[in-house]
């Protein structure tokens, strides 16, 4: 299992979220506001100081077998071109616990 923590431009959020809901097996996602510090390294002449802007971060856990198809879907429905389009990070997950129902493991992703 693998957690995937997207930091995408806000208003690329809802292209990104609709097109990862299409996929047949999502168990479901988490959306949030997040408030980004990052070095302007786009321009011709990288600015010595941190720029903060508002970033929409969207975190789902599939099966291993769901990755790359994933991080496809992401890639593609939230790049512009642009500087700042984001970044995905994705991280292994040793185990899930569904709260309601006690089930660990993939069963409960």
């Amino acid at each position: 299992m693998k957690e995937i923590k997207a930091i995408v431009q806000p208003f690329m959020a809802d292209q990104v979220i609709d097109r990862l809901h299409r996929l047949p097996h999502l168990p479901g996602l988490v959306v949030s506001t997040v408030h980004v510090f990052s070095r302007c390294d786009c321009t011709p002449a990288p600015c010595e100081r941190t720029e903060e802007s508002k970033m929409t971060k969207i975190e789902l856990v599939v099966l291993d077998d769901m990755v790359e198809e994933a991080l496809s879907v992401i890639a593609q429905a939230g790049h512009t071109g642009n500087c700042g389009d984001g970044k995905v990070f994705v991280c292994g997950v040793t185990d899930v616990l569904r709260i309601r129902t006690g089930v660990r493991g993939e069963a409960a992703v």
